[in-house]
Formats: structure tokens, C-alpha cells, sequence
């Protein structure tokens, strides 16, 4: 389950504490590209929406073009919590 930005500021101003509920075939694949990602978007391995960032990546192969990765910065920084 993934929490949309109301949600988790609703939720962290009541104190509660957000889960990452497990859905099958739910698993981030172990890389080293993608744990860059997941830190420079403001998020963990552990975040409840670290899996469907992950799937907004697309093709991580892909993203190791110098290209990508420079198209990709600006949307990380937005995606950073404030």
C-alpha cells in the first residue's frame, strides 16, 4: 500500500507511525542504482511507498545512461519531502 501526501502528512501530525504493507511480488530488487534513488528522493528501503517509486522508474538499466540520470535529478528533488 502506498500513502498519497494528505495521507502521510495526516498521519505524521497525529504521531502514527506508517507501515509498508507487503503485497505479493512486491520486493525491491537489491541495487545499488536504485538504493541512490530511493536516498536522494528522501525515502528508504522501508518507506510504504519506496516500491511504487520504484515501479515509476521504469527500467533501471535504462537509468544508467548519464542522460537519464541527468533527466531524473529534478524529479528526485521534488520528490523530497519538505
Amino acid at each position: 500500500m502506498s500513502w498519497d501526501p494528505v495521507q502521510i502528512a495526516a498521519l505524521d501530525a497525529l504521531g502514527h507511525v506508517r507501515y509498508r504493507v507487503h503485497m505479493p511480488g512486491q520486493t525491491l530488487p537489491e541495487d545499488a542504482l536504485l538504493d541512490a534513488l530511493l536516498r536522494a528522493s528522501g525515502r528508504g528501503r522501508d518507506d510504504a511507498d519506496a516500491f511504487a517509486l520504484y515501479r515509476s522508474f521504469g527500467a533501471l538499466d535504462a537509468l544508467r545512461r548519464a542522460d537519464a540520470k541527468r533527466a531524473l535529478w529534478p524529479r528526485l528533488r521534488g520528490l523530497r519531502p519538505r
